[in-house]
Parts: C-alpha cells; structure tokens; sequence
C-alpha cells in the first residue's frame, strides 16, 4: 500500500467534495469549538447525518454553552434531545458537562476519554478535530473502507484500530480522519458501493477483486425479542395523564401508562394486563384505539392502546412540557389518526 499516495489522493478529494456541516465551522482563530464538536459526534453516533443537522442545532439552540448545558435541569436536556433515541447519551452528556463546567473541557484525547459516556471513538474525534491531536476514529464507516481497501472480510477492532493508526495523516489529523468517514458515508456505502466517485480505486484491493460489495461480511446480529404491552390513554393527545419511565434506556422520559403482557399470543393475556393497568391507575377502560409497532435496540414492541374513561384522580400535563420517546409519539398519532374527522368532500 502507497500511503502517502493515498493520502494525497483521499484528502484531495475531501477538499472538493467533503460534506458541508453545521459542527465543522471554525471561529475567526481557525479552530473548532470542541463543545460543538463534542455535541455532534456523540449525536451521531446513532443518528443519520440527515436527522442529525435539525437536532444538532436544536440542542445548540438549547444549550449554547456547556455551561447552560450543566446548568439545565435534566429533564429540559431529554426534551431538546426528544426523537434521538438512545437516551442515555443525553443523560451522560449532562453528567459530563457539570464535570466540565467546573474543571473546563479536556484539550487532549485521555481528558475527553474520562468523561461519562466518552468512549474511545468520540474521544479521538474531539481531540484531532478540536485540538489536532493524531487520534485515528474507528466508526462503521471507517472500518468499511478499510476492510474494503485491504479486502479484508472480518475485520477485528485491533486490526482495525491499527490500520487506521498507519494510514492517519500525522499533518492533518483531524482532515484525515473527516475525510475516511465522508467516503464511507457517501461513496463506500454498504450496499451498492459508488467505485466510479472514489478517489482510492487503485488502492483498493476489493475494487481489484470485482466484487467489493461482499466487504465487510455481514455481522451476525442478535436475534429481535418481540414485547407485547398495553398502554392507556387517560385525557387526550395533547393533555393527559402521564408516568415517568425508569431503565437504561427511556429513564427520565415520560410516556402513556404502560403494562406487559405476560405468556403467549392470547386476547385473554392482553385482556389481564388491561385489567392489571386499569386496577392500578383507578381507572375504566373505554375502547381500543389501535396498536403500535416499535424496535428498540434488540427488542420489537407490540403495544396496543386503549383510551380510559374520565379519571379526575389523576394529573393531567401538556404533552409539550414534558419528553416523550418515540414509542409515545407514535402512540399519541395513533390517537389522533382515531379522533380525525373525516373530510366532508
């Protein structure tokens, strides 16, 4: 492998057509401001770059600083985060910035790496991006051209790591790093890669070998664990009666009362876990307004949602003053989809 030319040939490339992102401006000295920075790679981790530019400046639009981040309470921080999934990023974000708040933000790879929620991805990222300290990311993105360009099929992580660490530009750390993850997102995509728009053709030994698409092997992934649940409506899709979720993965939100239903495939089974919910919350149940469908890391839930009778006992709370997850959104558009009325014409 020619590295220095493909450096030159890759980071070419990336100064014509390298992606134009709200988290990539610099100030007047140059620089990037690494709270910006921080907030992106950690947003993008599990979101589409599409999506992420409309919650990247909302959440900045919120917190502007890391210090109005450590300032707000929790729960505002999971609302300007509200449609990201993956919540606890969100809450580790805020665990990190009250850390940076009093001690500032780390300037180098291990002080990043300390924080709450930091990994080893986003800490390199923040440090050549911020600080142009020679840190090599590893992402998907990455470790697909790099399995593509030594054609190899299953890449281990120290394999991987240690590729990327010889071929990152000692210059221009931070470039070389956007520029791998640009092409992976945009021209070595995982299925159908675009060769003809790739800089790299004559140092990719996957390109030689005809069929390129074939790397990296698909990974063999956990099997999808179905959940079925009932949920109540008590109020309607604006005002209503709300609980808030515990767990690692919706903690700090607010959703519909909800309960599992317990064995099989059974009306009857939904039928006690109805009754289970309504006994709990005082509450009668009056119809059935539909079922929802939502995956959630390696679990697919089947929620079906029931509207209640009056419940003047319980809080009602405007559903813009609080965060919700995406299961609840869709839950709250199922009721609104049963309340439409229909056109006249």
């Amino acid at each position: 492998m020619n590295v220095p030319a493909l450096r030159a040939a890759l980071t070419g490339w990336f100064a014509n057509r390298g992606r134009d992102l709200p988290w990539r401006l610099t100030g007047d000295d140059g620089r990037r401001d690494p709270y910006r920075v921080w907030v992106a790679e950690v947003l993008l981790q599990q979101t589409q770059v599409v999506r992420g530019r409309v919650y990247f400046e909302r959440f900045l639009e919120a917190f502007p600083t890391v210090q109005a981040l450590a300032a707000a309470p929790q729960e505002a921080v999971l609302k300007a985060w509200e449609g990201c999934g993956y919540y606890a990023r969100a809450r580790n974000m805020h665990r990190a910035a009250a850390q940076m708040a009093v001690h500032g933000l780390p300037t180098g790879y291990a002080g990043w790496l300390a924080l709450p929620g930091v990994g080893p991805y986003t800490a390199a990222a923040v440090a050549s991006l911020a600080f142009g300290e020679g840190r090599a990311v590893l992402d998907g993105n990455v470790r697909r051209v790099l399995s593509r360009l030594y054609a190899v099929s299953q890449p281990t992580d120290a394999w991987a790591q240690g590729v990327a660490d010889t071929l990152l530009d000692p210059e221009r750390p931070g470039a070389w790093n956007e520029a791998v993850m640009d092409l992976g997102a945009t021209v070595c995509v995982p299925k159908s890669p675009r060769c003809g728009a790739c800089p790299l053709p004559t140092h990719c030994r996957a390109f030689a070998s005809g069929e390129p698409g074939i790397y990296p092997a698909p990974k063999v992934r956990a099997a999808v664990k179905e959940v079925r649940g009932v949920a109540l409506l008590i109020g309607d899709a604006e005002t209503l009666y709300l609980e808030q979720r515990a767990g690692s993965l919706l903690g700090g939100l607010w959703g519909l009362p909800l309960e599992e239903v317990q064995g099989d495939v059974h009306d009857d089974q939904e039928q006690a876990a109805l009754a289970r919910l309504g006994a709990r919350l005082g509450v009668a149940v009056a119809e059935p307004l539909g079922t929802v469908q939502h995956t959630m890391t390696h679990r697919q839930l089947n929620v079906s949602v029931y509207r209640a009778g009056a419940a003047l006992h319980l809080p009602l709370t405007a559903v813009a003053e609080r965060p919700l997850s995406r299961l609840d959104h869709k839950m709250l558009a199922l009721v609104k989809e049963s309340t439409a009325q229909p056109p006249l014409f």
